[in-house]
């Protein structure tokens, strides 16, 4: 569906987009993750023609886009800030892509319908945007997007302006309710859980570029540098000398996966990968600090102050978490390890 092909946009002497190239597939969900200024709304601004690239080329379902305008190239684009049209209700703003199309009344009345019960607004074409939750402004400005039937939708932070709660809820009704359009779908956000909850593939940027993208689960499990671990939330990580099955750090000797190459390494320890013991065995660690994570198997997140070697994060059940102050032991497990390139590797 879309190819951005060598991609490059400067802004002066800085690259927002340093020969990007990325791939949607048809019926796809692809998120973009990175920090601010990673270049992830320029890059869709590229795609729907709001902004010519300084080198590359973009592709639409096969077609070279140099040249067309933002009208013609049949993208569906949402912006965080929902842009809604304050003076119209809720079914001019959906029938406004349809009518610029010159979709009769009728026509554009079926679709605003049809749509509106799809997102979950049924029967509110008449009511006026200001009289709208933040959700319902964000199932609107959705409804508004899909109107003119776009082969390609982008959303730039979409749910960036809802509480956790809400957020949590309608990125579930999103990923079902593009699974039943089958639509294609690429999304911007610095969210990771937004994006591993609604993408079937994700993107992460770093400075322009492109540092790794791949399946959630794949990307979680196996971060390809130091800045995708860290982006993704991954603070333990030390220097390490892998020989065999073990590598030599601060902690001590951690294991590593069997078949890991030797070499030096920056090594991820996972929080799930470091387990409490009594404190006779292991690496001996004060918790300097315990934060509860509700929701959906609740857990709680532990400091860790080792003898030896920078501070650890673990986590463990709530029924099984040690009390502040408390002395325990710390082993780790070889498969929540992942060895990293380093500047020395």
């Amino acid at each position: 569906m879309l190819r951005a092909e060598e991609v490059t946009v400067r802004f002066g002497d800085r690259a927002a987009l340093d020969g990007v190239t990325l791939e949607v597939g048809e019926h796809e969900t692809v998120c973009v993750l990175g920090p601010s200024g990673s270049g992830k709304s320029t890059l869709l601004r590229v795609v729907a023609g709001l902004h010519r690239p300084d080198a590359g080329r973009v592709f639409l379902s096969g077609r070279d886009q140099e040249g067309v305008p933002p009208h013609r190239r049949q993208v569906g684009l949402m912006f965080q800030d929902h842009q809604l049209f304050p003076q119209r209700d809720v079914a001019g703003n959906v029938a406004f892509g349809p009518r610029m199309r010159r979709a009769g009344r009728r026509e554009a009345a079926e679709r605003v319908a049809e749509l509106l019960e799809l997102v979950g607004l049924p029967g509110a074409g008449g009511r006026a945007v200001a009289t709208l939750s933040g959700g319902e402004q964000q199932r609107v400005a959705l409804a508004r997007a899909l109107a003119p039937g776009p082969r390609l939708l982008m959303l730039d932070e979409p749910l960036g302006q809802l509480d956790r709660a809400l957020r949590e809820r309608l990125v579930v009704e999103l990923r079902g309710l593009f699974r039943r359009l089958g639509t294609s779908v690429l999304a911007v956000t610095h969210d990771q859980a937004e994006a591993f909850a609604l993408a079937d593939r994700v993107v992460v940027m770093d400075e322009g570029r492109v540092a790794q993208s791949g399946a959630p689960l794949e990307v979680w499990r196996r971060p390809v540098s130091e800045f995708v671990a860290r982006f993704l939330g991954f603070g333990n990580i030390v220097p390490a000398v892998v020989e065999g099955e073990s590598a030599d750090t601060e902690w001590g000797k951690v294991p590593v996966p069997r078949g890991s190459s030797p070499g030096r390494y920056r090594l991820l320890v996972r929080p799930t990968g470091v387990r409490l013991t009594g404190p006779e065995a292991g690496l001996r660690c004060v918790v300097e600090a315990r934060t509860f994570r509700g929701g959906v198997g609740s857990s709680m997140t532990l400091l860790l102050r080792p003898e030896s070697g920078p501070p650890l994060e673990a986590t463990c059940a709530v029924r099984d978490a040690p009390a502040e102050g408390e002395v325990v032991g710390v082993v780790f497990d070889a498969e929540e390890t992942v060895c990293l390139p380093g500047p020395d590797a």
